[in-house]
This record gives structure tokens, C-alpha cells and sequence, in this order.
């Protein structure tokens, strides 16, 4: 029997009727950050970091990554998807028991296999518990349908895992052009623009000379399995570059309390 992980968060980060949410990321990627000069164009995008609050927040600076994949948008048919957990704690990786995620837009299937094998690393282990409520990976996936044709999902959820952990997962799941890596991760939080700014900026000068152990608990949600991809592109080779880099005071928040919202490319 096949077991579904249905949508938690629709209709609060994300519209949950299909025709909204469809409009609601189309009116994301209108608002997304001018492409880049040429510099890295043409060269393939093996690895993004995108952010992940409610869309009407985040959505804008989330189309900035995806955008970028556009010319390359019909040879994926994988996703590893890693985020992280807000809402139980524990150490190294969660995989959950689902054979697919749904959301208003249709039903992903997780690639099973591929996931029963990671149980072989010490560091991951079946934890269906984390994903209960989590929003970190959902808010991922409407985007994807929208972008991508079919594909399949690697879903995993990051607890307290050292970047040396997390990079041994990716390694094993690194594929080919078939195979994207994604991470979930905001900025700072809650600080006011000002201070949000200053330190965001540090953030993504720690992202573009990959260097994860510059990254602080105060920085990025999401630190431990964007230290795994910057760790990883540092051994492969990875050129990172800066989409966008935005708060939620430049999208629609208060200036007094912000969240930062960064969007990398790895090519």
C-alpha cells in the first residue's frame, strides 16, 4: 500500500486551492532578482540554496533560484531535498516512510530505493516523527512541479549533523545532470533590517568562499545541511554564486523584525 505525506502547510505558507497557488508562483517569479551577468551562464547548476517561508515572504527570492534552472529544467528527475528541523530535535539525518509527498498540484514519488540504501550511514536513520507539521521541505515542492516535468524526491531532514556527515550523504546520492541537490535554508531571524542586513551580508560571504564553519546558529536554520553542500562543493569543485539576497521587509514585513532570504547557485 502506498503511503502519502500530505500537505501541512497549504493554505497557511502556501495558497492550498491549485489555480491560486499556480497564480501565486507565477506572480513569484515576476518579482524575482534580474538575472546575473554573464560570467557563470551556460555553465549547469549541480546544487541550490533557496528559502523557505510563507511565499508571499520568501516566494520572490525562492523564483530567483529556480529561474536559474530553467535551461535545464527538462533533464532533472531527481531532487535531493534536504531542510531543516524546526519542530523536533534530534541528531544527524530523518528519512520518513512515505512513498510520496502531495501537495495542491499532485503527488511526487520518493525515490524508495535510493532511500532505503542511505540506512547504511550511521548518521541517518527512519524518523517519521520529524516531518509532522515540518515546512521546511514542503514549501520546496510547488515550485518544482511547477518548473520541473516528472521527477522523483530525496527528501531529508537535518537535525544536529556535522557538515563532514551531511556531505557523506550527498557524495552517495551526487549522480549526473539527472540529479539536483537542494537545500532549504532562510538567513537571520527577527533581527530589524539594519542589523539583518549587516549580518546576511556575512552569511553570503561565508556561502561564496564556501566556507560552512563561519556559519553561525544565528545565521542560517538551515547551517547543518548547507555546511554539507558547502563542503562538498569545496571538494568537487563547485563554483557558488549569488542569485538574490533579500528580507522579508523587502518583500512584505515590518522592517522592525525581519527574516533573510538568500538564493544560491551552485555551477
Amino acid at each position: 500500500m502506498t503511503t502519502i505525506r500530505h500537505a501541512c502547510v497549504a493554505g497557511t505558507f502556501y495558497p492550498a486551492d491549485p489555480a491560486h497557488l499556480r497564480a501565486e508562483i507565477d506572480a513569484c517569479f515576476a518579482q524575482r532578482a534580474p538575472a546575473n551577468a554573464p560570467g557563470l551562464a551556460g555553465e549547469r547548476i549541480k546544487a541550490l540554496i533557496v528559502p523557505h517561508a510563507g511565499y508571499v515572504y520568501s516566494g520572490p527570492v525562492a523564483a530567483s533560484a529556480y529561474a536559474s534552472l530553467q535551461p535545464q529544467a527538462d533533464e532533472i528527475r531527481r531532487v535531493v531535498l534536504l531542510g531543516p528541523a524546526h519542530r523536533m530535535p534530534f541528531q544527524g539525518l530523518a528519512l520518513s516512510a512515505a512513498d510520496a509527498w502531495q501537495t495542491p498540484l499532485g503527488s511526487v514519488p520518493v525515490a524508495r530505493s535510493a532511500c532505503e540504501q542511505l540506512l547504511v550511514f550511521p548518521q541517518v536513520e527512519r524518523l517519521d516523527a520529524a516531518f509532522d507539521g515540518e515546512h521546511s521541505l514542503e514549501v520546496q515542492l510547488p515550485f518544482l512541479q511547477r518548473l520541473l516535468g516528472d521527477f522523483e524526491l530525496i527528501p531529508l531532514l537535518v537535525g544536529a549533523a556535522s557538515a563532514a556527515e551531511v556531505a557523506e550523504v550527498l557524495e552517495s546520492l551526487w549522480g549526473g545532470d539527472e540529479t539536483l541537490i537542494l537545500i532549504s535554508s532562510d538567513l537571520s531571524h527577527f533581527l530589524d533590517d539594519t542589523s539583518a542586513r549587516a549580518l546576511d551580508a556575512q552569511t553570503a560571504a561565508a556561502i561564496l568562499r564556501l566556507e560552512p564553519e563561519l556559519i553561525g546558529p544565528e545565521q542560517a536554520c538551515g547551517r547543518y545541511p548547507m555546511g554539507g553542500l558547502l563542503r562538498i562543493a569545496r571538494m568537487r569543485g563547485l563554483k557558488p554564486e549569488q542569485l538574490d539576497l533579500r528580507n522579508s521587509s523587502q518583500t512584505a514585513g515590518s522592517p522592525d523584525r525581519v527574516v533573510g532570504y538568500g538564493a544560491y547557485a551552485f555551477h
